[in-house]
């Protein structure tokens, strides 16, 4: 019978249709009155289910991967008023979860009675799951005012949300938080505040964060150095793989493809390969990861005849690998062979994605194969597979591709025929494709797009400006840079790196701080006065209009790359190539 808090008005009792197999058929939730004597004994009759807290436990464990007869059992807890056992509904928020239904389990949530920390973590948990960072940090924020007190796994969470989100003072108001529980001290925590900190540029906090931990561990290394090679601090990364063998701490496998990926960023082959003389040193394995990683870093460094040994070496390669090599080959000028390599892996059964169609598209467009590039895109198009349907980068490549072939009007209308909006890389993508053919009406067109697609980056308004220089337009020159003054946006820097010693010497173009500046300066003076003997005329026609000829050849003289070449020939011995003497782009420009 029914507890007296959960009767049913009149004679009625709850019953539950099942079948042999609970799962076949939808459930069947019914009040069914008492059999009386005019009943036929030999009608199917459905099996009474005691309302306990151990049947529904029983139910839902059994219905986990079906939510129909999930939501039907929800429908029963609720009416009858065992809701307020809230074990039952954690259960039914965690199996909505893992079906992928947060907003169903956000619902259940949401009509619950006090629910635990351990109930609001799980929510803000599956927020992060599936990338709604904006809702996991709205449920934090609601947690904080109904005043329920956070514990170490809420900011695990929490943090890793508000790395994601571009509102910083956010972060600030949970380190503040953290603190305030006595939290920020919880290694756990504190990695995440260290990763967030990274992702926000703020590498001197994270610094003192990874400092003052009371325990450092291989976790905590391994988050930080992969923290910031995800996020363009490679120099930083190599910095923190040294600092932790001075520590003692030794490096696993996690540890050696972070570094590998950094010295891939830096162009540093040396460093890698003394970073594969460590890991060897430690006995870690080569697993597909870190084959994978450092296949990555020989393809950046350029050093493809040592990708192709390690490639054909691999025990074990898998679509990632294929990539890497399919990728590596196009972008060091070995068109042909990427496109080989991607025949010979549909050969062996492999399955391409969307990076590996990357690389054979970027291989097309160094070549100009334009006629191959768009029968691969049509095929990326007409194949149904959601694994290589053409994202917003591939996009970019057609236009690309298109582009630099001198097909200005047919990437324009390639553009324009895009069932996806075309995003600030598409349409600078254009516009470096006029920069190059001169098509100043088209590129302005592609301009306008960009300065409010993108407002703050000023290489696409420097581009326009180099534009109207080579063609004589001097006051869309001016205005393009009174622009450019007002807004206050500049140009990010270049720079050229060499490796030497082990470390790597950073130049900008014109810079004097260099600890052998003198001397890198006279070298490049020798070197422009001997290819200007056989013939060099330097192109002058986008520099600054209202200075001197021998003040613009000084201008384009300094450039970042021209001092690293002048900085390597004064350094390094004369067995190391500073590149094969020919362009990766096989002459196609």
């Amino acid at each position: 019978m029914l507890s007296r808090s959960h009767s049913i008005i009149g004679r009625t009792k709850l019953c539950l249709a099942l079948s042999l197999h609970p799962v076949a058929s939808i459930f069947q939730f019914s009040s069914v009155i008492e059999l009386d004597q005019t009943q036929k004994p030999s009608e199917p009759q459905p099996i009474p289910l005691t309302i306990t807290k151990q049947a529904f436990t029983t139910l839902l464990q059994s219905c986990s991967s079906y939510p129909n007869q999930l939501r039907q059992i929800h429908a029963v807890i609720l009416t009858t008023g065992i809701s307020i056992k809230n074990s039952l509904l954690t259960h039914l928020i965690n199996s909505f979860i893992l079906l992928g239904d947060i907003s169903y389990a956000r619902q259940v949530f949401d009509q619950m009675h006090k629910p635990r920390v351990f109930l609001w973590n799980t929510i803000i948990k599956a927020y992060v799951r599936y990338q709604n960072f904006k809702e996991a940090a709205f449920v934090y924020r609601k947690m904080h005012h109904l005043g329920v007190r956070p514990d170490q796994f809420t900011y695990t969470f929490v943090v890793k949300a508000l790395a994601q989100l571009p509102e910083l003072w956010a972060g600030s108001a949970v380190v503040a938080h953290a603190v305030k529980y006595g939290l920020e001290f919880v290694a756990e925590v504190r990695t995440e505040l260290m990763i967030m900190c990274v992702k926000s540029g703020e590498l001197g906090l994270a610094d003192f964060l990874s400092e003052t931990m009371v325990e450092r561990d291989l976790v905590a290394w391994n988050a930080f150095i992969a923290a910031c090679v995800q996020n363009g601090h490679a120099a930083k990364a190599l910095a923190l793989f040294r600092k932790m063998d001075v520590s003692g701490i030794k490096p696993d496998a996690v540890t050696i493809a972070s570094a590998f990926s950094a010295c891939g960023q830096l162009g540093c082959l040396e460093n890698g390969e003394e970073i594969y003389g460590i890991m060897r040193q430690c006995g870690i394995a080569c697993n597909t990861i870190v084959a994978n990683a450092r296949l990555d870093m020989y393809v950046k460094c350029g050093s493809i005849d040592m990708a192709e040994t390690l490639f054909e070496d691999m025990p074990q390669r898998n679509v990632i690998s294929w990539s890497t090599m399919i990728l590596g080959y196009a972008i060091n000028g070995e068109s042909q062979k990427a496109l080989d390599m991607f025949s010979r892996m549909q050969k062996q059964g492999v399955a391409p994605n969307h990076v590996t169609y990357l690389g054979v598209l970027s291989a097309c467009s160094h070549a100009g194969l334009v006629n191959e590039g768009k029968a691969y895109f049509r095929r990326m198009v007409q194949s149904g597979d959601k694994n290589i349907q053409p994202k917003i980068e591939h996009y970019a490549c057609m236009v690309d591709l298109l582009g630099r072939s001198g097909h200005l009007e047919e990437a324009y209308s390639f553009i324009r025929s895009m069932t996806i909006k075309p995003d600030s890389g598409v349409w600078g993508a254009l516009l470096g494709a006029c920069a190059i053919h001169q098509n100043v009406k088209l590129g302005q067109h592609a301009a306008d797009l960009l300065f409010e697609l993108a407002p703050d980056n000023g290489s696409y308004r420097v581009l326009m400006s180099n534009m109207y220089a080579a063609a004589g337009r001097w006051d869309s020159v001016d205005k393009v840079r009174f622009k450019m003054r007002k807004r206050g946006v500049k140009k990010i820097a270049a720079y050229s790196s060499v490796e030497f010693n082990r470390k790597i010497h950073i130049f900008y173009g014109g810079n004097r701080l260099h600890p052998e500046s003198s001397e890198i300066y006279e070298k490049l003076e020798d070197l422009l006065r001997l290819v200007k003997s056989i013939g060099y005329i330097p192109n002058t026609t986008s520099v600054f209009h209202d200075v001197g000829t021998e003040e613009k050849e000084a201008t384009l003289s300094h450039h970042s790359e021209k001092l690293a070449i002048a900085f390597s020939l004064m350094n390094l011995r004369p067995e190391c190539p500073l590149g094969n003497g020919e362009c990766s782009c096989n002459n196609f420009w």
